[in-house]
C-alpha cells in the first residue's frame, strides 16, 4: 500500500537582511548616546568651572581714562585722538576683552570700560604703550656710553641717536629704516626644535619688505662679529632686540621673503603682549592715563530680573507649543533644547565671550530657533509615516532625519559662513555677534542631530510607544498639513502679483528712511557725559527712573568711584543739561558736576566700516554657497527677499523713531540669519522636488515646495514668536526695542520667503527658460482631459517613494 506523503509546507523566506540591519542601526545608535554623553559631560564640567564674564550693562567693569599728549609733529587734538581710539579698539580686542565701551571724551580723552578684567592695572599698561615700532642701521658703539641716557639729543645731530641694547651696550643708531606702518602681521610663537623659546614673528608689507632687504643687505656687508652687522629693532625708544645678519647672508643681498623674528628672554604673556602691540600699530599721539575706577552695571536689578523671567517664561511657553504639536517627540525635543542650552552656555564660557542683555535675549531666542532642525525632522517624519503603506514610528524618524538633513545643514553652513566673516572681519559688537551666532548654530546641529535623534530612536523603539503611535506626535500629518491637503491653493499662479504686494510694503516702508530719517542713538552719534557728586549717594535705579519722567528715556546712568553717578545721554542742549542736574539733585541734595563733557560715538567710523565691509562679503559668500549648492537663481532670489526685509525693518523704525543703536544692530544681524535660513529650507524642497518630478513646470513645483514646507515654517515661527512677545511684554524698556525689531524680522521673514523669494524665484526661472511661467486654470497638477475638469492632487502625496 502506498503511503501518501504529506503536503508540502511553504516555508517563508529567510530575513537575512532584517538582523544586519537592526544590529547596524543598534550600533549607530549606541555611537550617537556616546557621544551626546560625552558633550554633555563636557559642558556641565565647564560650567560648573568656568563662570560666564558679565557685560557692563549686567555687572559693570572698570573705567580707564588716557589723556592724548601733543608731541613735536602731532597736536593731541580731535582728529588724533579719534584715531587714537581706533588703534586702542584694536589692543582691546587682542587682549581677549569683549563688549567693550570705547569714547572719545572731550578734545584730548579717552573713556574706556571693560567689563570682567582679571588685571586691570596690566590692561591700563599695554593700553598706555604708545608702541612705535621703528627699524634702524647699527652704525657701531657709542664712544661714550652716558649718551645713551641722551638718546633724544643724540637724535638731532646728524640724524643718529644713541640707545643701550639688550645687554646695556650703547650703540649708535642710524635713522628709521622701517617703521610700524610697514609691518602687516605679528604673532607670538613657540621654537620647540630650535631652542629659541617664546619669539615674535613680524610680517612686513610689500613696501617694507624691501626695505628690510635693504636695511639687512647694508648690514651683511660688514663682518661677523662687528656691531655694524646688527639691526636694531627698537619699541618706544626701547632697543628689544639687534641680531647680527647671518654669515649666510650676502653683501647687498639682503634677507628677503618679508619676514622676521623678534627675539629675547620672553614667557608666553610677554611674546603675545609684544605681539598685539606691534600688529595693533602705534598711537598716533602718547597717551597718559589720569583715572582709574570701577564702575556699576548700566541696567537696575528690576531691568535684569524682568528680562530673565521674560526670557523663561518665553522658553516655557515655546516648550509648551513644541510638546502641544508633537506630543512625546516635542517633550523630547524640549529635553535637547535645554541641552542646546547648557552646551552654548559651555561654550561661551569657553571661549571667554561676554553676555550683555541683547546677547542673553538673543541666546534665548536662538533656543527658540533651535526649534527649526526639530521641526524639520518631525514634519519630514510625518510625511515619510503618511506615504508608508505599513507604517513603522521608527522608520518615520529614521527617514525623516535623513531628509532633512540636506535641509539643515545647508541653512545652517549659510549662517556658518556669515559668523566666521563677521568674526575675522569685523570688530567690537559685531564681532562678538559672529562669535555667539557661530556657537548657537552648531549647539543647534549637535541638540538636533544627535541628543534627539538618540532620545526619538530609543522612544520609538519601545513596546508601548510602538503599541501607541499617536502619542508620538508624528503618526498624523497635523492640521495644517490636512488643511493644505484639502485646498491645495495655487499661490504661484500669478508671481508677479505677490512681488508687486511686496515691492508695495517695501516702498512704504523704505519711504520713512527718506520722509522720516533714522535716529542713530548714541553708539553712533556720540552725545554728553555729566558726573555728579552728590551730598547723598543715590541709587542708580532710582536715577534712571526720574531721568525717564523728565524726558530722558535712554539715558544711561551708572555709578561711578566712591559714589559719583556718571549720566550719558545723546547731545543736550544747556536748558536740557539743567533739566538732568535738577533731576538728580532732587534725589541726591545738594550736587557738583564733577565732569561735564561732549564725548564720541562708542561705533566708530571704522568699526562701522568693517562691518558694512564683513556684512557684504558674508552675503556674497552666502550667495556663491547658495549658487553652488543650488542654482544661481534660488541664490538670487534668497539674497534679494533678504535685502526686502532689511529695508522693511530699518523703515519702520524710522518711521516709529526708533533709536538705530547697537542693540538694533544685533536684532538686524539675527533678522538676517533667520530670513537666509527660511529661504534656505524652501528651495531645499524645490530641488529635491526638482530631482523627482523633472515635467512638471517650475511654477507648480514651487507652489509644492511651498505646501510642503509651509506647515514647517508656521511652527518654527511660532516658537520664535512666543519668546519674542514675552520679551516685548514683560521685559523692561532696554529689551522691547530688540524684541520689537525681532518681532518685525520674524514675520517679515517668514511672509517673505514664502511670498517674496519663491516668486522671484519663478519670475527669474521664466526668463532663463525663455517664457513666461505657465498660467493654467485648474487648480491641481493632473492632466486636463476633453470634458472633464482637472483631477487635483495633494501636494504631499506625490511622495510615495521610500527615501533611501
Amino acid at each position: 500500500m502506498k503511503r501518501s506523503r504529506p503536503p508540502s509546507r511553504t516555508r517563508p523566506p529567510a530575513r537575512t537582511g532584517s538582523r544586519p540591519r537592526s544590529r547596524s542601526r543598534s550600533r549607530s545608535l549606541n555611537v550617537r548616546a556616546l557621544v551626546a554623553l560625552a558633550v554633555m559631560a563636557a559642558s556641565v564640567a565647564i560650567a560648573l568651572t568656568m563662570p560666564v564674564r558679565l557685560g557692563l550693562d549686567l555687572r559693570g567693569g572698570t573705567q580707564i581714562v588716557l589723556e592724548t599728549k601733543s608731541t613735536d609733529t602731532t597736536k593731541a587734538d580731535r582728529e588724533a585722538t579719534d584715531r587714537t581710539v581706533e588703534v586702542l579698539r584694536g589692543r582691546i580686542d587682542a587682549l581677549g576683552v569683549a563688549e567693550p565701551t570705547i569714547v572719545r571724551s572731550g578734545e584730548n580723552r579717552v573713556v574706556v570700560e571693560l567689563p570682567g578684567v582679571q588685571d586691570p592695572k596690566q590692561a591700563a599698561d599695554v593700553l598706555g604703550r604708545t608702541a612705535q615700532l621703528t627699524v634702524h642701521s647699527v652704525l657701531g658703539p657709542a664712544e661714550n656710553p652716558a649718551d645713551a641716557a641722551e638718546g633724544e639729543t643724540e637724535a638731532a645731530k646728524d640724524d643718529e641717536r644713541v640707545l643701550p641694547d639688550e645687554s646695556g651696550q650703547s650703540l649708535r643708531l642710524k635713522d628709521a629704516t622701517l617703521t610700524g606702518q610697514d609691518v602687516k602681521g605679528a604673532d607670538a610663537r613657540f621654537d620647540q626644535q630650535g631652542g629659541a623659546g617664546w619669539h615674535v614673528t613680524v610680517d612686513f608689507k610689500d613696501s617694507g619688505s624691501d626695505r628690510w632687504a635693504q636695511v639687512t643687505g647694508e648690514a651683511a656687508c660688514n663682518p661677523a662679529g662687528d656691531p655694524k652687522r646688527r639691526v636694531a629693532i627698537v619699541l618706544d625708544n626701547k632697543i628689544i632686540s639687534s641680531p647680527q645678519v647671518d654669515p649666510s647672508v650676502a653683501c647687498g643681498a639682503g634677507i628677503t621673503g618679508g619676514s622676521t623674528q623678534i627675539t629675547g628672554s620672553f614667557d608666553d604673556a610677554e611674546a603675545r603682549e609684544l605681539a598685539l602691540l606691534v600688529k595693533g600699530g602705534a598711537l598716533p599721539v602718547p597717551v597718559e592715563t589720569v583715572e582709574q575706577r570701577t564702575i556699576g552695571a548700566t541696567l537696575g536689578d528690576e531691568a535684569i530680573n524682568a528680562g530673565a523671567w521674560a526670557a523663561v517664561i518665553g522658553t516655557a511657553l515655546t516648550a509648551l507649543f513644541i510638546i502641544v504639536v508633537y506630543r512625546l517627540m516635542g517633550a523630547l525635543a524640549t529635553v535637547a533644547l535645554l541641552c542646546y542650552g547648557l552646551i552654548s552656555y559651555a561654550a561661551l564660557a569657553a571661549v571667554g565671550a561676554t553676555l550683555t542683555l541683547p546677547g542673553l535675549a538673543g541666546f534665548v531666542l536662538a533656543i527658540g530657533m533651535a526649534v527649526d532642525a526639530n521641526v524639520l525632522v518631525f514634519e519630514r517624519a510625518r510625511e515619510e509615516q503618511a506615504a508608508r503603506t505599513r507604517p513603522s514610528t521608527r522608520s518615520a524618524l529614521t527617514a525623516g532625519f535623513r531628509s532633512a538633513f540636506s535641509a539643515i545643514a545647508d541653512s545652517n553652513i549659510t549662517t556658518l559662513i556669515a559668523a566666521a566673516l563677521l568674526f575675522f572681519l569685523a570688530s567690537g559688537p559685531v564681532k562678538g555677534f559672529g562669535v555667539t551666532l557661530g556657537i548657537g548654530v552648531l549647539a543647534s546641529m549637535v541638540s538636533a542631530l544627535v541628543i534627539t535623534r538618540v532620545l526619538a530612536e530609543f522612544a520609538a523603539s519601545r513596546p508601548a510607544v510602538f503599541r501607541r503611535p499617536r502619542i508620538t506626535g508624528i503618526s498624523s500629518t497635523g492640521p495644517v498639513r490636512d488643511a493644505l491637503l484639502r485646498r491645495n491653493p495655487f499661490l504661484m499662479r500669478r508671481p508677479r502679483r505677490w512681488l508687486a504686494a511686496s515691492l508695495v510694503v517695501l516702498v512704504v516702508a523704505g519711504s520713512g528712511i527718506l520722509v522720516r530719517g533714522l535716529n542713530f542713538g548714541i553708539e553712533f552719534t556720540g552725545g554728553r557725559l555729566i558726573e555728579y557728586s552728590t551730598a547723598t549717594q543715590v541709587d542708580p535705579e532710582r536715577a534712571r527712573d526720574a531721568l525717564a519722567d523728565a524726558g530722558f528715556p535712554r539715558a544711561v546712568v551708572q555709578s561711578s568711584g566712591d559714589g559719583d553717578l556718571t549720566v550719558r545721554t545723546e547731545e543736550l542742549t544747556d536748558a536740557e543739561a539743567a533739566t538732568v542736574t535738577k533731576a538728580v539733585a532732587e534725589l541726591g541734595g545738594e550736587t557738583e558736576k564733577v565732569r561735564d563733557e561732549l564725548i564720541g560715538p562708542s561705533l566708530g567710523e571704522e568699526l562701522r566700516r568693517d562691518a558694512l565691509i564683513a556684512l557684504g562679503l558674508a552675503l556674497a559668500a552666502q550667495l556663491a554657497y547658495l549658487a553652488a549648492r543650488f542654482r544661481l537663481l534660488f541664490g538670487t532670489a534668497a539674497v534679494g527677499a533678504l535685502a526686502h526685509d532689511v529695508v522693511i525693518l530699518v523703515g519702520v523704525f524710522a518711521w516709529l523713531g526708533k533709536p538705530i543703536d547697537g542693540v538694533f544692530l544685533a536684532a538686524l544681524l539675527t533678522v538676517i540669519g533667520y530670513s537666509v535660513n527660511d529661504s534656505v529650507v524652501l528651495f531645499d524642497r524645490v530641488r529635491e522636488l526638482l530631482g523627482k518630478e523633472r515635467k512638471t513646470p517650475f511654477d507648480r513645483l514651487t507652489n509644492d515646495a511651498i505646501l510642503q514646507t509651509l506647515p514647517r515654517t508656521i511652527n518654527t515661527g511660532m516658537g520664535a514668536v512666543l519668546i519674542l512677545a514675552s520679551l516685548a511684554i514683560l521685559a523692561d524698556d532696554s529689551l522691547t526695542d530688540f524684541a520689537l525689531a525681532l518681532l518685525i524680522g520674524v514675520v517679515v521673514g517668514t511672509y517673505s520667503s514664502v511670498f517674496t523669494a519663491s516668486p522671484l524665484a519663478v519670475e527669474l526661472h521664466g526668463r532663463d527658460a525663455g517664457t513666461r511661467p505657465a498660467r493654467r486654470g485648474g487648480k491641481g497638477r493632473g492632466t486636463a482631459r476633453p470634458g472633464k475638469p482637472d483631477r487635483q492632487t495633494p501636494a504631499s502625496r506625490t511622495e510615495r517613494q521610500e527615501v533611501p
